[in-house]
């Protein structure tokens, strides 16, 4: 990404202490035009300002925009409640409950419309809002724009940028840490753990994707074990946030060094070849615009977890042994992470199939290989089988062999698959030696 022209910006000199109001800056003299803004996001701005509400793009977006980069997504803040947004636009859906937005549809595109909101003050837990231990359960307390620059949670996504008067809003040097290519919490950082323990994943994110250096206070591993209390649909959301973005390997490498994997994946092995492999895969598909999902990383991750349990002795009488065992096996790995990740039943049944079709791509039984090209998990699992055999798991010949069937014609896939069949094998090698025994007779 490239940096943003700073030197050129000189009201960026008065961000070196906190500003005590918001600095506002051209944004023309940074690099950031509306130009590079989605048009549908600022049609948002637009008719939002046009119905005389405050209406600003807010976050990532800013953020990309100052790197250089082009946003993914755009989001848009405004003073407008979530219902007063849906009666403005009439492709709208209001989500969320522990924090509500509007969805407001233009096609397939999804601009997400939240309402400023403050800081929690108060005892929370007296309407439900918020545990004993300060984690929040919701955040619906709307405020002012001032007040919903210092609720959110890192410096460098809390700035503001109106597309239809080219300014940049920064309330707490925003600007000064990307600079300074630093992710720093906006407020106390504990205070900011308790509240959301979430932040920790998102601060790795940030990292892996920015290349940012954490402020000291954001490595608080003391908070890693509260992420056992967030919700398994949110930890499962920003799994796929984290590692289908184009930077899972470096983001699995930051994660390794914390103690953070062994609550989200407790029976993944430290260091394992598979799993960087993995990440590395995903992103180079990521950047060829090629397909990936998050159960084939999920498989990836619990893999060795899998094995363990299939080779586990079953010495109940009547006990279930080969498919049914790897079956039930694969149903034990997959609730026991459903715990803690609440991947969708999809994604839980796609993982399956890839585990169970393992043995099948290995042994490559003669009988069982048209079912095999044929089953509709086919090209996940010999992805899966290529992974491992490039980590030494499986030998090299046994996945070239299906590479090499899925281009066969018709005639050359009966040879390779006769030619697996030991009988087959035996036959013909007894018709080559009768012949040349007649030959030289």
């Amino acid at each position: 990404m490239a940096p943003i022209p700073f030197e050129s910006a000189g009201e960026v000199q008065a961000l070196e202490t906190e500003p005590p109001a918001a600095a506002r800056l051209d944004a023309k003299p940074l690099n950031v035009s509306r130009e590079r803004v989605d048009p549908n996001a600022v049609d948002v701005v637009a008719k939002l300002k046009g119905a005389g509400f405050q209406a600003w793009l807010v976050g990532g977006c800013v953020r990309d925009l100052l790197l250089g980069a082009r946003p993914k997504d755009f989001d848009v803040a405004t003073n407008a409640t979530p219902e007063q947004v849906r009666g403005l636009f009439r492709r709208s859906r209001l989500v969320g409950r522990r924090f509500k937005i509007t969805h407001v549809r233009y096609g397939r595109d999804v601009i997400e419309v939240s309402t400023f909101r403050r800081a929690p003050s108060g005892d929370l837990r007296i309407n439900g809002n918020a545990k004993a231990n300060g984690l929040i359960l919701r955040d619906n307390a709307y405020g002012t724009l001032r007040e919903d620059a210092f609720r959110r949670d890192f410096t460098v996504n809390a700035l503001y940028y109106d597309p239809h008067e080219e300014q940049i809003l920064d309330y707490v040097g925003g600007l000064k840490d990307i600079k300074r290519q630093r992710l720093r919490f906006i407020g106390d950082a504990r205070q900011r753990l308790r509240e959301d323990p979430v932040r920790l994943l998102r601060a790795i994110r940030f990292q892996a994707k920015l290349g940012f250096g954490l402020d000291a206070a954001v490595e608080d591993s003391r908070m890693v074990a509260r992420l056992r209390e967030i919700p398994g649909a949110r930890l499962f959301d920003e799994f796929t946030k984290m590692f289908l973005g184009g930077y899972a390997a470096e983001a699995w490498r930051l994660l390794e060094g914390t103690p953070i994997p062994s609550v989200l994946f407790p029976a993944t092995p430290k260091g394992t070849c598979l799993v960087q492999l993995a990440m590395g895969n995903t992103d180079r598909r990521v950047a060829n615009g090629q397909p990936v999902t998050p159960g084939f990383l999920l498989a990836v991750l619990l893999w060795e977890d899998f094995r363990a349990r299939v080779k586990a002795p079953h010495s109940e009488p009547g006990g279930a042994n080969g498919g049914d065992a790897a079956e039930l096996a694969a149903q034990s790995v997959l609730a026991d992470q459903r715990r803690i990740i609440a991947m969708p039943r999809r994604h839980s049944h796609f993982i399956q199939d890839v585990w169970l079709l393992q043995p099948d791509l290995r042994e490559r039984r003669p009988k069982r290989v048209p079912k095999v090209l044929q089953h509709p998990k086919f090209r996940a699992a010999y992805d899966f089988l290529l992974l491992c055999a490039e980590a030494g798991l499986v030998e090299p010949a046994v996945g070239q062999w299906w590479t090499d069937i899925q281009t066969a014609s018709a005639e050359e896939r009966d040879a390779m698959i006769n030619a697996l069949n030991p009988a087959l094998r035996r036959r013909g090698r007894s018709r080559q030696g009768g012949r040349s025994k007649s030959r030289q007779r």
